[in-house]
């Protein structure tokens, strides 16, 4: 029995309507009455098309009876940030000049959701520009913090079960942070991996487009989806996407068969210098607990091991800070020269300072993002690598948090996924990240369904259901 406290990952709802116990509509309906319930107070979306998202629900309903089924995301209800455009609704990419500013074609990536059944509810909030200017969404758990940013109201509508999975970008942690501040899961996948055509850019080598979800197996159905090789976009990678979805279920079904409580796969590393000058004693407790619990669960095969990183990595946070101004300048120079008022402080500062470094001081930047890149490649073994995915729980709502944990992947363009695994005594969600080799999604989602499994199997982490109504 589906029943409204209790919200469905993809991978249940997918199989309830496949068996006719569920349509596309009443499932958009639960997720409609969640907004209604939730969105005075948590404020994730900027525009929402109930109308609209009835018909195709409707209408996806019908395919179903006349026999058509096109996947996993059938009648699936996904929420879009508010930079990546929907046909006939507005990107307004936090601005108020560009509040009413229609999209006439689909992004890439939400091209790729539609053929594959998706329900696209409307946009949710971004902060300005999708930069660290706070927005108007408050975190679910508590309205006197931060949902993180700048995908703000892509992780406070998953959180809500508005809906059941959400697009966001990264340029520093705007994905990670998020989800990690509202207790959902994330996937940030290699740079170029998937399309930004019809993405609004913040800094063009630095920019992803990812995915928020309510487990690891859900973010693998999105991503299966949404990446490949885009003609119409110049940077797009044509390699191969590899096949997660199947991995994942075919770890999990040998591991229910043989190995219950345990993970069956080696090679988590933990860093040993990076982070533990940085981060509060709330995230240091948790990720002290995370270690011993994961040495408590690793089969006897598993390697579990500390790992230095290079010297130059002390300077990865300066670098990408000096790219990500000088391309935001370069995206937003001559607008912000032209609309003031329109770019809120931090994001007017960023472009400002891009303004000001030099060309050459930018290629250099370039010429050592290419070092750390091949120094973090050539590393022994880096799959995956496995840091706490913030500093501290979300904070105030003045600000959307400290990308630190987060950035030096961005820059990279290695892919990471987030997953929730405690509580802070305050009763803020807390997570920690895994990050991969370049291109290997597969393995790495594969390595954070292994903990996700083990974790929940343990009663390590328990979920909190929806989060309640405050």
């Amino acid at each position: 029995m589906v029943t409204d406290e209790e919200p469905l990952t993809i991978s249940e709802a997918a199989l309830l309507i496949r068996s006719g116990e569920l349509t596309p509509s009443e499932l958009l309906e639960q997720c409609l009455s969640r907004i209604d319930r939730y969105e005075p107070s948590v404020k994730a979306w900027v525009y929402l098309d109930r109308e609209r998202s009835r018909r195709d629900a409707e209408r996806l309903t019908e395919e179903l009876k006349n026999g058509t089924n096109r996947g996993p995301l059938h009648g699936i209800p996904i929420g879009i940030k508010d930079i990546i455009d929907v046909y006939d609704m507005p990107t307004g990419c936090g601005s108020k000049a560009w509040a009413n500013s229609y999209a006439r074609q689909d992004a890439t990536c939400v091209e790729r959701l539609r053929q594959a059944g998706a329900i696209i509810p409307g946009k949710t909030v971004t902060t300005a520009y999708a930069y660290i200017d706070p927005p108007i969404t408050r975190n679910p758990w508590n309205l006197e913090r931060t949902p993180g940013g700048s995908s703000s109201g892509s992780a406070a509508a998953v959180a809500c079960g508005m809906c059941l999975a959400a697009l966001g970008t990264q340029t520093g942690g705007s994905i990670t942070r998020p989800a990690s501040y509202c207790g959902i899961y994330s996937l940030k996948p290699t740079y170029s991996r998937v399309s930004v055509r019809g993405v609004l850019p913040l800094a063009s080598s630095l920019d992803h487009v990812g995915v928020l979800g309510n487990c690891v197996r859900d973010l693998a159905v999105v991503f299966q989806v949404i990446a490949g090789y885009d003609p119409g976009y110049a940077a797009s990678s044509q390699r191969s996407v590899p096949e997660c979805v199947l991995r994942i279920d075919e770890f999990l079904t040998r591991k229910t068969v043989s190995q219950k409580n345990s993970l069956s796969r080696p090679g988590f590393q933990i860093p040993t210098t990076f982070f533990y000058n940085h981060i509060s004693s709330t995230i240091a407790n948790f990720f002290t607990s995370f270690h011993r619990d994961l040495l408590s669960l690793a089969s006897s095969d598993a390697v579990i091991k500390e790992i230095s990183l290079p010297p130059i990595f002390a300077n990865i946070h300066r670098l990408h800070r000096s790219i990500m101004a000088v391309e935001a300048a370069e995206n937003h120079g001559s607008r912000l020269q032209r609309h003031p008022d329109d770019y809120p402080l931090r994001i007017r500062d960023l472009v400002q300072e891009g303004q000001t470094i030099s060309a050459s001081d930018y290629r250099e930047a370039c010429v050592l993002r290419d070092d750390l890149d091949n120094q973090f490649c050539n590393l022994p073994t880096i799959e995956p690598l496995v840091m706490p995915a913030t500093l501290d729980a979300a904070p105030p709502p003045d600000t959307t948090g400290n990308p630190w944990c987060n950035s030096p992947w961005s820059f990279l363009g290695v892919p990471t996924v987030s997953i929730p695994l405690g509580w802070s005594d305050g009763g803020l969600p807390l997570a920690v990240q895994f990050i991969g080799a370049e291109w290997r999604e597969d393995s790495l989602l594969v390595q954070a369904a292994a903990v996700e499994s083990a974790f929940r199997n343990d009663n390590a982490f328990q979920p909190r259901g929806l989060p309640p109504v405050l």
